[in-house]
């Protein structure tokens, strides 16, 4: 892993952490940030990565494909009414 940008700890509550294709590595992001907190060898070390960001500050892991588009969320915040998990 090659870590930059913030300490996970100064991240703002609430705001989603995305998986994101980093040249030919995956980026995780806080959302409206351009700095990478962390870049990985695969897509799947980076959500690993993202998880525990997302748990702490109550938010989502967004997983990002090669294409750029949305591919999958984690709900990690604290949702009243969450919906049925169908993945898990």
């Amino acid at each position: 892993m090659i870590q930059s940008g913030k300490n996970y700890k100064e991240i703002e509550m609430g705001k989603n952490i995305h998986v994101v294709k980093n040249g030919n590595r995956w980026a995780v992001k806080e959302e409206g940030r351009k700095t990478p907190l962390s870049i990985h060898k695969s897509q799947e070390l980076a959500r690993q990565n993202a998880v525990p960001v997302a748990k702490d500050n109550k938010s989502e892991v967004v997983i990002h494909g090669r294409d750029g588009k949305i591919r999958d969320k984690d709900s990690y915040g604290n949702d009243p009414k969450p919906p049925k998990d169908t993945k898990h």
